[in-house]
C-alpha cells in the first residue's frame, strides 16, 4: 500500500523497523490505545525520517525529513506560569502536531533570545515551521521569517509577514456585557492588564463599545490597569477600585482581563467582607482552566485556547512556505459560560 510520498509504504517501513504492518497502519491513522508512546513516536519519526507526508501537511521539496515546530512565548511568559493562556495554546498545538507525526518544540522566550541564539536554534532545530505565541517585537518576527518561512501568530496579528490566529474580542466583551445587562447591572468596572500591550487596549476598547451601544459609559475612576495579568494585578486592581468610592457606590459587575485577575480580586473582595455574587458580580475575559480551579468557579468569555492552538497547527501545515503566499488571520469565535460569580445586580 503506497503512501501519499509515492515511494514509501507500509510495509517498507513495518520491514525496516521489525514491526507488524498492522501496526504501522494504526499509528499512521493516529492510532494511540494500547500503543506505548515509544513505539508510536518510533514509527512516526521513522516514517516522516524516510520521506511521508501526513495527510494535510504541505511539504514541499524542502520540507521533508523535517519533524520538529518551534514555538516561542511572548516575553514575561514562562513555561511554569500556571495556568496561563499559552499553556492551554500549547496543549492544542501540542496534540494537533503530535496526530500528524511532530514535535513541538520549546525555543525561548521573547525576552530571553538573543538574536544570535535565535538564529543558530533556527539553523539546527530541524524546524518544519515556527509559532509565536503572543504579541512580539516586530524585528523578531522579520529574523523568525529570514530563517523559517512557516510562521503562523497566535493573539497577535504582523500583516504581511504571517499567518495569525486570533480570539474574536469584540464578541467576547459583547457577550459578558450582555450577560451583565440582562442581569440589571448598570455600574461597571474595568481590571485591565497587559497595559503595554496591544491586548490590554484591544479589551478596553471592546468593553467600551459594547457599554456603549447599551447606552452606558464606563468611567475612568471605575478602571485600573495595570502592566501584568495575574492574581497579585487582580488585587492591586481590586484595592485601587475600592480605595475610589464607599461601599454604597462601587461598581456592581467588575470586568476583568482574564481569570488570573479576577481570582485575585475575587479574594481580595471576600477578604474584605463583600459578597460575590449577591453584592458584585465579577466576570473574566478568559475561557482556560483558571476559571473552574477554586470557588466560587468565575464567568468567563472568549474563544477556547486549545482550539486556538489546533488551528494554529492546522495553519503550519497547510502553509507551502512560498515568498507570494497568502496570508490570513483566522478569529476564532468567543462562547460565554455563566458560572457562579455572577448573578442579578442588588437592588
Amino acid at each position: 500500500m503506497k503512501m501519499k510520498s509515492g515511494s514509501v509504504s507500509q510495509q517498507r517501513i513495518a520491514r525496516d523497523l521489525g514491526v507488524s504492518q498492522a501496526l504501522v497502519s494504526l499509528v499512521l491513522n493516529g492510532k494511540r490505545e494500547n500503543i506505548s508512546e515509544e513505539s508510536y513516536k518510533r514509527i512516526w519519526d521513522y516514517a516522516i525520517k524516510i520521506g511521508y507526508r501526513p495527510k494535510g501537511m504541505q511539504m514541499g521539496a524542502n520540507a521533508a525529513g523535517l519533524t520538529n515546530v518551534g514555538f516561542i512565548l511572548r516575553s514575561g511568559v514562562r513555561l511554569y506560569t500556571q495556568s496561563n493562556f499559552f499553556s492551554h495554546v500549547q496543549h492544542g498545538l501540542h496534540m494537533a502536531l503530535q496526530q500528524q507525526g511532530l514535535n513541538s518544540v520549546f525555543l525561548g522566550a521573547e525576552d530571553h533570545l538573543s538574536e544570535q541564539a535565535l538564529k543558530q536554534k533556527l539553523q539546527r532545530g530541524n524546524l518544519f515551521g515556527v509559532v509565536l505565541m503572543g504579541e512580539m517585537d516586530e524585528r523578531l518576527v522579520r529574523t523568525i521569517k529570514k530563517g523559517r518561512k512557516r510562521v503562523v501568530s497566535i493573539s497577535a496579528s504582523y500583516p504581511g509577514l504571517c499567518n495569525s490566529v486570533l480570539a474574536n474580542e469584540a464578541q467576547a466583551a459583547e457577550l459578558l456585557v450582555s450577560h451583565l445587562t440582562d442581569l440589571g447591572h448598570k455600574h461597571f468596572a474595568w481590571l485591565g492588564g497587559n497595559k503595554a500591550l496591544r491586548m490590554g487596549n484591544v479589551r478596553r476598547s471592546a468593553l467600551v463599545s459594547a457599554l456603549h451601544l447599551r447606552g452606558f459609559e464606563l468611567a475612568e475612576e471605575d478602571c485600573c490597569d495595570l502592566p501584568g495579568g495575574d492574581r497579585v494585578d487582580g488585587r492591586k486592581a481590586a484595592a485601587a477600585i475600592l480605595e475610589r468610592g464607599s461601599r454604597r457606590n462601587l461598581p456592581t459587575a467588575w470586568v476583568c482581563f482574564n481569570a488570573l485577575m479576577a481570582r485575585g480580586a475575587i479574594n481580595l473582595l471576600l477578604q474584605k467582607g463583600h459578597r460575590i455574587p449577591e453584592e458584585i458580580s465579577v466576570v473574566a475575559v478568559d475561557a482556560t482552566r483558571v476559571c473552574v480551579e477554586e470557588h466560587p468557579e468565575i464567568t468567563g468569555a472568549n474563544a477556547d485556547p486549545e482550539k486556538m492552538g489546533a488551528k494554529a497547527a492546522e495553519l503550519l501545515l497547510k502553509n507551502l512556505g512560498e515568498e507570494d503566499e497568502s496570508l490570513t488571520d483566522i478569529v476564532m469565535p468567543a462562547h460565554l459560560t455563566i458560572r457562579e460569580t455572577s448573578d442579578k445586580a442588588p437592588a
